[in-house]
């Protein structure tokens, strides 16, 4: 155990998310998400039992988002709903999200299909034990560091 870390990160969690780079992409997966077939030689991680807002607040706990885009966070749109329809855990994860993002930042809903083909193209998946369906997130890694010196 290191003092300061959530005891949810794994080892090999907290290697995947150091290994990763300015804008490099991490797939939060809820149970049955395809993450197997997906994964194609990336990373999978399992926290199985461990539901995605727990998920997100421990792994933001050490993931900064990018500063430099639009949108750092995207999520799996409902299938059948209207524009701007966010399901219960969607609006629970944004709330843990929402302090985390700058002025003028925003999540981006992603067509299911279209997610698929994001996360083909992500660093590293973690499967979570959510079981809400469509609790499938992207997240944008940022940076630390000193403002732009002159």
């Amino acid at each position: 155990m290191l003092k300061g870390l959530d005891p949810l990160l794994t080892p090999d969690l907290v290697k995947v998310l150091m290994e990763m780079g300015h804008d490099d992409t991490l797939v939060l997966a809820d149970a049955n998400f395809t993450a197997h077939r997906l994964a194609q030689g990336k990373p999978l991680l399992r926290l199985p039992g461990t539901g995605m807002v727990r998920v997100v607040q421990a792994v933001t706990s050490v993931l900064p988002l990018v500063a430099d885009e639009i949108h750092p966070v995207g999520f799996m749109q409902v299938s059948g709903q209207p524009e701007g329809y966010l399901s219960a855990l969607q609006r629970e994860v944004m709330q843990v999200l929402s302090p985390q993002l700058l002025p003028g930042q925003s999540a981006q809903a992603i067509e299911r299909f279209a997610f698929y083909e994001r996360t083909r193209s992500a660093y590293a998946i973690v499967l979570t034990g959510e079981l809400q369906p469509y609790g499938n997130f992207l997240l944008r890694k940022g940076v630390i560091g000193e403002t732009l010196r002159p």
